[in-house]
């Protein structure tokens, strides 16, 4: 390649960083560029970690086994993220097959898309709508597409998501506190806390994540009103500091990822966005369609397993999982993001 004036151009340097690791997230070059350093990205793998900017499909075996893809068949994936449950089903669909995958997330969904067209996927075989899956039956009665034979959500928010600091979802790095699926949209974390009281922030910290000194804790953090993720880890370290040391030890970080946990939930309004999916999940599955969700804590999966099993008392669904699938223990080991997950299905 040369440059417009002929000369050879000189190939771009890494970025540089003090010590043996980066430690920012912009200096991690090999995690940000799998392409270039494939070899790299497998022995963190090999560790048991997610490479950062990435993200690890998780029971992807299971997931085919229980929706069973066949060529010319139609799929909603209503939470597309990296990519990895489409890239596994889109193969098993073709040829005639469509795949619709909903992301809201403005910025992992365009690098996901452009990572998906460079596979040579037909154009008319995906189909990626801008939107929360909570609009899922709107979007496809938009394309004209009024029943799908199977349907697959990976609940909660992705390594991608947690890895990028500017997106404050990490507790470990410090940025403002966001916490939004779509930054476009809504309140940040932030703002929403300023909004609050602290009965209503203890409301949400009880019933977002089970926290049983949500009292304390909401008082605490309503006081300070953080503006950052390194602000509300020191008033929650605070808050802490002051319980039992047998509390203390039982516990270690917990009431911190709970906390930022519950306030996410708040802020993206998750368990109304994912209670609607699950009322239109009946009107838009084909007879014999099948359904799988993965939830990673209790508040989501308690209400899969109970719509679910509302619909199959009433004859909607024929069959539903008698009880949640769990990451194999090898995917465990080798994923300790996956430790969480529970795999509910569903058959029409």
């Amino acid at each position: 390649m040369t440059s417009s004036i002929g000369a050879p151009e000189k190939p771009k340097r890494r970025i540089r960083y003090s010590g043996k690791n980066p430690k920012k997230f912009s200096e991690k070059y090999k995690e940000l560029n799998p392409e270039l350093y494939a070899n790299d990205i497998e022995k963190i793998k090999s560790r048991g970690a997610t490479p950062v900017g990435t993200h690890r499909p998780i029971c992807v075996d299971e997931i085919l086994r229980i929706l069973a893809p066949k060529p010319g068949e139609t799929v909603l994936d209503a939470t597309l993220g990296y990519g990895g449950h489409t890239s596994a089903i889109l193969p098993k669909i073709l040829p005639g097959g469509r795949l619709v995958a909903l992301d809201q997330d403005p910025i992992e969904r365009a690098k996901t898309e452009i990572r998906l067209r460079a596979t040579g996927i037909p154009e008319s075989s995906l189909i990626i709508g801008a939107v929360n899956f909570r609009e899922a039956k709107k979007i496809l009665a938009d394309l004209k597409i009024f029943k799908v034979d199977m349907i697959l959500a990976d609940l909660g928010v992705s390594s991608m998501q947690i890895d990028d600091p500017a997106r404050g979802f990490s507790t470990k790095i410090n940025a403002p506190l966001d916490l939004r699926m779509n930054p476009n949209e809504g309140k940040s974390a932030a703002d929403f806390l300023a909004g609050l009281t602290a009965n209503k922030l203890a409301e949400i910290l009880r019933e977002n994540s089970d926290e049983q000194r949500s009292v304390v804790i909401a008082k605490a953090l309503i006081a300070k009103k953080p503006k950052t993720t390194a602000q509300m880890v020191d008033v929650l370290r605070d808050v802490m500091s002051g319980f039992s040391k047998k509390v203390q030890l039982e516990e270690g970080d917990t009431p911190i990822r709970k906390a930022f946990q519950a306030l996410r939930i708040a802020v993206n309004d998750e368990f109304n966005v994912l209670d609607h999916f699950l009322r239109d999940i009946p009107s838009i599955l084909n007879p014999c369609g099948r359904v799988a969700i993965l939830s990673f804590h209790s508040g989501e999966d308690r209400r899969v397993k109970k719509s679910f099993q509302f619909y199959n008392r009433n004859g909607v669904y024929s069959q539903v999982a008698a009880d949640f699938v769990r990451p194999s223990p090898e995917e465990q080991r080798s994923n300790s993001r996956s430790t969480s997950a529970k795999l509910r299905w569903a058959i029409m």
